[in-house]
C-alpha cells in the first residue's frame, strides 16, 4: 500500500481515506503531489517522501491519479534504469493507493523549490509533454537538505536506486 498526499488545493479532487496513522509499504515511501502552472499550463509535481525523486505530469484528470500512480512511478524508474524486478515489486507494493493529508513539511518545502525551478528548465512557450522527462531529470540532480551535514544530503536520482535495492534485493 502507498499513501498519496495531495496539497490542500488538490485534496478536494481526491477521495480521502478514512484510516489514520497508515504508512506506506513501499521503498520510496509516501508520494506527495502539488499542482503548479508553467506558461498557463497546469502540471502536477509528485515527490517521493524517502528519496525525494520528482515526477512532473500534466494536470489532466486529477481524480484518476490514484489509479495512474503505479504506472507513472514505473515509467519514472525506467528512466533511471532501475532493474525491472525492482520496478515490478515496487509497483505491486503500491496497491492499493490511499489518500491522506500531507504530514512532512520538509517534503512540502522541497516541492515548493522544485516547482519554482521547473520553469527554468523549460523553454518559454516552446515545450510540450515530451519535454517533461528532461525536467524530471534535472530536478532529480538537485541536492536536497544541502544545509545539513554532507552525509544527510540527498540527491534524488542516487537515493531512489539505493532505497529500491535495499528494500527489494532480498526478495
Amino acid at each position: 500500500m502507498v499513501i498519496l498526499r495531495p496539497t490542500r488545493k488538490l485534496l478536494p479532487f481526491l477521495p480521502e481515506s478514512s484510516e489514520l496513522g497508515i504508512a506506506s509499504d513501499t521503498a520510496l515511501g509516501d508520494w506527495y503531489v502539488k499542482r503548479f502552472v508553467v506558461d498557463r499550463r497546469p502540471l502536477l509535481l509528485l515527490v517521493s517522501s524517502r528519496s525525494l525523486l520528482p515526477m512532473v505530469t500534466p494536470a489532466r484528470d486529477v481524480r484518476s491519479l490514484p489509479q495512474r500512480l503505479p504506472a507513472l512511478v514505473a515509467e519514472r524508474l525506467r528512466q533511471l534504469r532501475i532493474a525491472q524486478p525492482h520496478i515490478d515489486t515496487e509497483c505491486a507494493a503500491m496497491e492499493p493507493v490511499k489518500i491522506a493529508r500531507t504530514t512532512d513539511r520538509s517534503v512540502m518545502g522541497i516541492m515548493v523549490d522544485f516547482a519554482k525551478c521547473a520553469p527554468l528548465f523549460l523553454e518559454p512557450d516552446a515545450w510540450d509533454d515530451a519535454t517533461l522527462p528532461a525536467v524530471e531529470a534535472r530536478l532529480a540532480e538537485t541536492p536536497c537538505y544541502a544545509s545539513r551535514r554532507f552525509a544527510e544530503m540527498i540527491i534524488p536520482k542516487e537515493r531512489a536506486p539505493e532505497l529500491l535495492a535495499a528494500q527489494w534485493h532480498a526478495r
